[in-house]
C-alpha cells in the first residue's frame, strides 16, 4: 500500500489524460472528480478507472471534450445527449442546465443519455446542493449488464445508482448516494486489486453459490491487467432482497428507458443515463420551515442510543466528510495492483519514469 497526496495524484492523473488525447481543461476536471471520489473513501470510483478510461478513449467508447446536445429544451424541461462524451464532462454541463431551469422555474427535470462513465453520482448532488437545491438522480449504464434480480442468478441489471442530495445551510448537504447492487462494481474492481475484501455473499456463480471470489465477476485476471466483465459467468447481487431489486428496476427504467439511453442492454457500447429532477426548496417553503425541521430532525436522528461498537449515528454524507478530512492530511491509500495498472497506463501514453517516481513521491 502506498499513500500519495491529493494534489500530487490529481496532477499525475490530468497528464495521463491529456497525454491520452484530452484538452488540459478535460484532463483536469476528470482527474479532480476520480480523485475526489478517492478522497471521500469512494475509491470504486476513484483513479482506479484510469486504465478503464484510457482503455475505452482507445477503443472509440469514449470522445474527448464533448459538448451537450439539447434534444428538448422546454423551461422546465431538458433532454441532454452526451455524444459519449468524459461523464466527468457531460454529466456537469447536464446539470448545469437543470440547475439553471430550476433557479428560473423552482421545479426542473433533466435526462441525460449517451454519457460516458459519470462516477460518482454524489458530486452531481454535491453540485447542485452548492446552489441550494434539492436534487434526485436515477442512474442506469447501458452495455453494463451485472446485477442479478432477486430470486435469479443471471445479469439483468446494471448496478444502477440512486442518489438525493438536501442542502443544508451552513453545512454539507445530506447526500444518499449508493448502487442498487449490494455492492458497486467498482468495489468488485478494488477487491481484485488487493484492496478492501468483498462483503460475504456479494456475488453468485450461475449455479447460485454465494461467492466474495472477484473472478466469478471477471474471470482470470493478472494482478495489473485489464478487468473485463465479459469474461466472467456470475454476477453481482441486488441489494436489500426483493427491496433493491426493485428499486434497481426503477432506475433501469427512468435512468434507462425514459432518458432514451435504453434499459440495460449487453452487446452495445457502454454509456450512463441518467434522470435528474430538482426542487428549489425557497420556492416551496413558503412559511420558512424546511431549513429548522431539517436541522431538527436530523439532530433527533443522531440522538439515538448507540448499539454495541458503534460511536455515533451518522447521517449520508457524514463519512464521506470524515474521509475527506483523513485523507486530505495523511493521502489517499492505493494499493500496489491499483498503483501498477496506473503506471502501465501512463507509460503506455508516454510518461517517463521520472514524472512516475514524483508522482509516487
Amino acid at each position: 500500500m502506498i499513500a500519495i497526496q491529493a494534489k500530487k495524484l490529481s496532477d499525475f492523473v490530468a497528464s495521463v489524460f491529456s497525454r491520452a488525447g484530452s484538452s488540459a481543461a478535460e484532463a483536469d476536471r476528470i482527474a479532480n472528480y476520480l480523485v475526489t471520489a478517492n478522497l471521500t473513501g469512494h475509491d470504486s470510483h476513484g483513479v482506479i478507472r484510469v486504465p478503464q478510461y484510457v482503455r475505452w478513449k482507445n477503443e472509440g467508447v469514449i470522445v474527448p471534450d464533448q459538448k451537450i446536445k439539447l434534444l428538448v429544451d422546454t423551461p422546465s424541461l431538458a433532454v441532454v445527449d452526451g455524444g459519449f462524451g468524459y461523464g466527468q464532462t457531460v454529466a456537469p454541463q447536464a446539470v448545469a442546465v437543470g440547475i439553471e431551469k430550476c433557479k428560473a422555474n423552482g421545479l426542473a427535470a433533466v435526462t441525460l443519455r449517451n454519457s460516458g462513465h459519470i462516477g460518482r453520482v454524489g458530486d452531481w448532488a454535491e453540485m447542485a446542493a452548492a446552489e441550494g437545491l434539492i436534487s434526485i438522480h436515477f442512474v442506469n449504464a447501458a452495455g453494463s449488464v451485472l446485477v442479478a434480480p432477486f430470486g435469479g442468478v443471471e445479469r439483468k441489471f446494471s448496478t444502477a445508482p440512486y442518489c438525493v442530495g438536501i442542502p443544508r445551510p451552513g453545512k454539507g448537504p445530506v447526500v444518499l448516494d449508493l448502487a442498487t447492487s449490494l455492492v458497486a462494481e467498482g468495489k468488485v474492481m478494488v477487491a481484485s486489486r488487493g484492496g478492501k475484501k468483498l462483503p460475504k455473499g456479494a456475488l453468485i456463480s450461475p449455479d447460485g453459490q454465494l461467492s466474495e471470489d472477484p473472478t466469478e465477476l471477471y474471470g482470470p485476471h493478472t494482478p495489473d491487467g485489464p478487468r473485463n466483465h465479459a469474461q466472467g459467468k456470475g454476477a453481482i447481487r441486488a441489494f436489500g432482497d426483493h427491496k433493491g431489486s426493485g428499486l434497481a428496476l426503477v432506475c433501469e427504467l427512468l435512468g434507462g428507458a425514459l432518458s432514451g439511453n435504453g434499459a440495460t442492454e449487453t452487446d452495445r457500447r457502454f454509456s450512463n443515463g441518467m434522470l435528474s429532477i430538482y426542487i428549489d426548496p425557497a420556492r416551496v417553503d413558503i412559511d420558512h420551515f424546511f431549513d429548522g425541521e431539517v436541522a431538527r430532525y436530523i439532530a433527533y436522528v443522531k440522538d439515538s442510543k448507540l448499539a454495541v461498537g458503534h460511536d455515533e449515528v451518522l447521517i449520508p454524507g457524514e463519512p464521506e466528510a470524515k474521509m475527506r478530512a483523513e485523507r486530505g492530511a495523511n493521502g489517499i491509500p492505493l494499493t500496489e495492483d491499483t498503483w501498477s495498472s496506473i503506471v502501465t497506463t501512463a507509460k503506455s501514453v508516454g510518461i517517463d519514469e521520472a514524472a512516475i517516481a514524483k508522482a509516487a513521491g
